[in-house]
């Protein structure tokens, strides 16, 4: 059973950020230097013309992956303050550049993305970088700014063979590169920022993503890619209920014997507001604009389990956002949060209304939140299945 942990104080949010920012600031460099870029960073403010900026550590480091490391994180169960001090120690060098120019200032941009390690590079900016952090829902934030003037590469990046094959097949659809490259065990961080910076597609379709989108648009790719391969699955045939937390996101996971449909629903324990989006058998049409890029992060943790099983099922669900989660870090928490508790041992029920019992019962007494209303208006328990004859 789960118990609220106590709720961060404004001042406690403040200490943290203040923390993380007074001991950057002593380390910021000048106009000019050298340094490690773990990945670059596409804006999307004045599209099509956008930012597009080199991420880079305070100086050249060996361990500068740990910087652009979700899964890594998770894994070691880093704490908000940790990834906070972390990634208040990056710097954004940008500049101004169409979607569709490529040239060789760009080319050196890609060689970034398409590195299996960190790439150490010399920069030099327009002023000293400057304090900027914002913490964002879909991004992980950074800690300074500055605007690009020129940079080099310093460094050989180590592009993996399969990799350059895509890059410079312009006749393979972006597609099938992610696909088969998430298959070889590429993380979709990884594929991500490889999308973001053109890498991939056909030559006339090639520009740059902004990474807010890529992230998005890397997670639909590969669920929609899974959802066939689940699809062929046989069905589920127990009531299976798998839970765990991160960061404050506490999932809830509930499989019920039946053909493949989804539906997320993300509350936030606080205020009792919550979004809702859901998917049937024949997919969505559109864009989940309730839970944006959760929805889809959270449908590929789910479907990566439903592989694993090599089972077929309706997922319900439920995220409650508590106040320990009081820094935003980025999309990548939902589907790290949810691939922890589906690697938890399931809770198996005889039946479908023992489960969503249980299930209003941890919510009252753990959040205060009455979930029958979600169940209420859910349009994946409106469905019937062969479980409900």
């Amino acid at each position: 059973m789960f118990m609220i942990l106590k709720k961060v104080s404004y001042r406690q949010k403040e200490a943290v950020l203040r923390s993380a920012l007074n001991r950057v600031s002593k380390k910021l460099p000048k106009e000019s230097f050298v340094s490690s870029s773990p990945s670059p960073f596409v804006g999307r403010f004045g599209y099509p013309v956008v930012n597009l900026g080199v991420l880079t550590t305070l100086e050249v480091s060996d361990s500068a992956w740990l910087y652009d490391a979700p899964r890594f994180w998770s894994s070691e169960n880093f704490k908000i303050s940790d990834i906070v001090g972390l990634r208040a120690e990056l710097i954004n060098s940008s500049f101004k550049i169409s979607v569709k120019k490529f040239d060789s200032v760009l080319a050196s941009v890609q060689e970034i993305a398409l590195s299996k390690k960190p790439v150490d590079v010399e920069v030099k900016t327009s002023k000293p970088p400057g304090l900027f952090f914002r913490p964002d829902s879909f991004m992980a934030p950074v800690g300074a700014f500055a605007r690009l003037q020129k940079f080099n590469l310093t460094s050989n990046p180590k592009i993996p063979t399969i990799v350059q094959k895509f890059y410079d097949d312009t006749d393979c659809r972006s597609v099938e590169a992610l696909t088969t490259l998430y298959s070889k065990g590429f993380d979709e961080t990884s594929l991500s920022k490889m999308l973001s910076v053109g890498s991939f597609g056909l030559e006339k379709h090639r520009k740059l993503v902004p990474t807010r989108w890529s992230i998005t648009a890397t997670d639909d790719v590969l669920g929609k890619n899974l959802i066939e391969e689940v699809k062929d699955f046989s069905l589920i045939s127990d009531f299976l209920l798998f839970k765990g937390v991160y960061l404050g996101n506490f999932y809830f996971v509930l499989f019920f014997p039946g053909k493949w449909q989804f539906e997320l629903f993300e509350s936030y324990v606080a205020s009792n507001e919550f979004s809702t989006d859901f998917e049937s058998f024949s997919g969505r049409k559109d864009y989940a604009g309730s839970c944006a890029g959760g929805y889809y992060s959270v449908r590929l943790a789910v479907l990566e389990k439903l592989r694993q099983l090599k089972r077929q099922a309706s997922v319900l669900v439920l995220r409650f956002i508590s106040d320990d989660y009081f820094i935003p870090l980025g999309v990548w928490v939902t589907r790290e949060a949810a691939r922890k508790a589906l690697k938890n041992q399931p809770l198996k029920f005889s039946d479908k209304n023992v489960m969503l019992e249980f299930m209003k019962k941890i919510s009252k007494q753990n959040f205060g939140v009455d979930s029958s209303v979600f169940f209420r208006i859910s349009r994946l328990l409106s469905q019937k299945s062969l479980a409900d004859f």
